[in-house]
């Protein structure tokens, strides 16, 4: 009956004349997203340009030194004021706006992989480095070029509509999201210790990520946990070398890894509620031995924990010593477990969230914009969201008609974007920023 008279109220509104505010608000939202819509057609063709030459020249984690220059000497052509070496190699930009408002903190990763590129395009990567002591290939191989030219769009039309903006604008150019060298710090967590979210003082940031297995004009997202938090642990395993043709003189450091690998993954079957979130213990690295014929005094292996509930992050590093240390024991051998935290959880705050949705589903279409499960990869946007409420999402960048299983999943020689992809990019950064600066800022 609500729904009926509300119904009827408008009618007649409608009929004398008389605008409702709701209505009168959808319509200007409506005016916005035109505007916008319009707006990155005009400079798409210059985010491309961006996007190719950021592709052409990809660099590792802190050392993005010429991507830097690029991205800082074109906010200054645009009047933004510029800081550059935050957390070694970042840039950011703040923007006033014409009146006052909340601070939104706009975030792309910069760094590239140690990634030989093979995918068949005039614009690839030929550029190699020396990493960890190895000849490499280097590419964006993650699409993080992509983040860069979508933002340096965004920027682009925020500083058009500068006068009109009811806050303040911080562009935030983050290095090293794929990690540190060893020995290093990096990324997000050096940047918020740094002070990225001071001075001015963000209030809420956003960031969002391409992907190449959603189509292109879709965006999916989660509220709360979107994506794991990142462990690294190290289990060095002490036994008794001997010749390998006499074990029993011995403790084999291998044979008890075994075992210990065999063990973890029973942390994950068979003692984790898996119905409650995700979880995953893989060990990417065992290292033991130099001869066939010799059982060796010691093995290592070297893996990752992905969590996506700090409670069960917690059980599962407990249970992991208990099940490394106890298998060691119960073979005559010890075991000694390191566990480094890593990124937390990606955590998009609900509240903001359930308040920004609309204005995604506004620029996308609400058939477009999906909720998603959670997934186990990892990112340091992380260390953003635990500072201030934070917004975290993800744009189709696939051909449109492809079967995502084909498509080349990130961190491949093989991955491909599809470059039409970073409209909806540019789109949701400037819509999701300005919406909020409407709702928060003063009239």
């Amino acid at each position: 009956m609500k729904r009926v008279l509300l119904y009827g109220m408008l009618v007649m509104l409608f009929v004398l004349g008389i605008e409702s505010p709701a209505l009168a608000q959808q319509e200007n939202h409506q005016k916005l997203y035109k505007q916008i819509d319009q707006q990155t057609e005009e400079i798409f063709d210059q985010v491309v340009k961006w996007r190719r030459h950021f592709h052409k020249n990809p660099e590792l984690s802190n050392r993005e030194d010429e991507t830097a220059e690029y991205i800082a000497d074109y906010l200054r052509d645009l009047g933004i004021k510029v800081e550059t070496g935050v957390a070694h190699t970042g840039v950011v930009g703040v923007l006033e706006g014409g009146k006052d408002g909340p601070v939104v903190g706009l975030r792309a990763d910069i760094d590239a992989l140690p990634v030989k590129e093979r995918a068949d395009v005039p614009f690839k990567s030929t550029k190699t480095t020396t990493y960890l002591g190895k000849e490499v290939g280097v590419s964006h191989a993650c699409g993080h070029d992509t983040h860069i030219a979508m933002l340096m769009g965004a920027a682009k039309i925020l500083t058009d509509m500068k006068d009109e903006l009811q806050g303040t604008v911080k562009f935030i150019f983050q290095p090293a999201e794929e990690g540190a060298p060893p020995g290093e710090e990096g990324g997000a967590e050096l940047m918020v210790k740094e002070g990225v979210l001071e001075n001015p003082d963000v209030d809420v940031i956003f960031g969002q990520h391409i992907n190449s297995q959603t189509e292109v004009g879709k965006i999916r997202y989660r509220p709360e946990g979107t994506m794991a938090a990142s462990d690294r642990f190290v289990i060095t395993v002490k036994g008794k070398q001997t010749h390998g043709s006499t074990p029993w003189t011995g403790v084999d450091p291998i044979v008890t890894s075994a075992k210990i690998i065999e063990g973890l993954q029973s942390i994950i079957s068979r003692q984790t509620e898996l119905t409650k979130a995700a979880a995953v213990i893989s060990v990417g690295k065992i290292e033991a031995g130099v001869r066939n014929n010799i059982i060796p005094e010691e093995a290592e292996m070297i893996g990752t924990i992905r969590t996506l509930d700090t409670e069960m992050q917690d059980i599962i590093h407990k249970k992991i010593r208990h099940v490394a240390t106890k298998t060691a024991e119960s073979m005559g051998a010890t075991a000694e477990v390191k566990i480094e935290e890593g990124y937390p959880v990606t955590y998009n705050d609900p509240e903001l969230t359930e308040q920004m949705l609309p204005t995604l589903q506004g620029i996308a279409g609400s058939e477009d914009v999906i909720l998603s499960d959670a997934i186990t990869g990892a990112e340091d946007f992380s260390f953003f969201q635990k500072e201030v409420p934070g917004l975290y999402w993800f744009v189709g960048g696939m051909p449109k008609g492809m079967n995502p299983s084909e498509a080349p999943p990130h961190h491949t020689p093989d991955f491909y974007i599809e470059e039409e992809g970073m409209k909806l990019g540019v789109k949701s950064m400037v819509g999701l920023t300005v919406d909020y600066m409407n709702q928060y800022g003063n009239q």
